[in-house]
């Protein structure tokens, strides 16, 4: 059974957060949820990590399925609402994993909260915008983040009209969503209608900043990538496993951005491993 809670934090806002319940022998597992999704725990997890004795924790970052806007927010502020979420749930030490999106914001965790995070995956996770290679090579769709150079503003220009490009995903990413990944792409539709602020505030942070040292991360910290990943090439996730310390890097040559999460599972056994 999932319970969900609305947490207040010491700013005041709120934010949606989500639980497995489970009785969590084999550790907590705190998910950072895609661009966009609202945070809601997805079937695949709940029964992978219930069939490993894990208790699944979720939230909604601001902006997403009923948590409050943080207009400025950086990528290293989700550590702190993680934070305070665990807290809420009287959690001392988790795992993280986060895919596409979430990916940044698990690397997050591992850095700003060393002492409580045990180690992350990020999965087809982007990496911090720089010019040390083409960022946007690979890409089918890089118009969003293009215009979150330019600030919100921009950004929310862009969505006005903006319409998901289907040559993203190749044909593997179509057969996860229409089986095992249904509930992502259920949920990530719910979440677009809602509104495209928590998408917006992503990717401005995404190209800005995000203010966490990545060298400074001692947990043990597993790359998961798509070889045909048309969303976040696989250049982001070499490019990331060359400056994590303690890094590992899976290499999935037939998938794409959406088929990856077939690993989860696997990605999860790692973490037991190596936490």
């Amino acid at each position: 059974m999932v319970a969900s809670r609305d947490i207040r934090l010491s700013d005041g806002r709120v934010v949606r957060a989500y639980d497995s319940e489970h009785e969590g022998h084999a550790g907590v597992l705190v998910w950072q949820h895609g661009s966009p999704q609202t945070g809601a725990l997805l079937d695949p997890l709940l029964e992978a990590t219930t069939a490993r004795g894990i208790r699944l924790v979720s939230y909604g970052r601001p902006g997403y399925g009923g948590s409050t806007r943080l207009p400025g927010r950086n990528v290293a502020s989700a550590a702190h609402d993680v934070e305070q979420v665990a807290d809420a749930f009287g959690v001392e030490r988790f795992a993280v994993m986060g895919a596409s999106g979430g990916g940044p914001h698990a690397l997050a965790c591992a850095a700003e909260l060393p002492d409580r995070v045990t180690g992350a995956v990020c999965l087809a996770g982007i990496a911090p915008f720089t010019d040390e290679y083409d960022w946007f090579a690979g890409m089918v769709s890089p118009g969003g983040l293009k215009a979150a150079i330019d600030g919100a503003e921009a950004r929310a220009r862009f969505a006005e009209t903006a319409e998901f490009d289907t040559a993203s995903f190749i044909s593997a990413d179509w057969d996860a969503l229409a089986g095992q990944w249904s509930s992502l792409g259920a949920d990530a539709q719910r979440a677009g209608e809602a509104g495209s602020e928590g998408l917006v505030d992503d990717d401005v942070a995404f190209v800005d900043p995000w203010a966490i040292d990545l060298g400074a991360i001692t947990a043990p910290v597993l790359l998961v990538q798509g070889g045909q990943d048309r969303v976040v090439p696989p250049s982001h996730a070499d490019w990331l496993h060359r400056r994590l310390p303690k890094a590992q890097l899976w290499s999935r040559p037939a998938d794409g951005h959406v088929s990856v999460l077939h690993a989860c599972a696997d990605a999860m056994d790692w973490l037991r491993a190596n936490g």
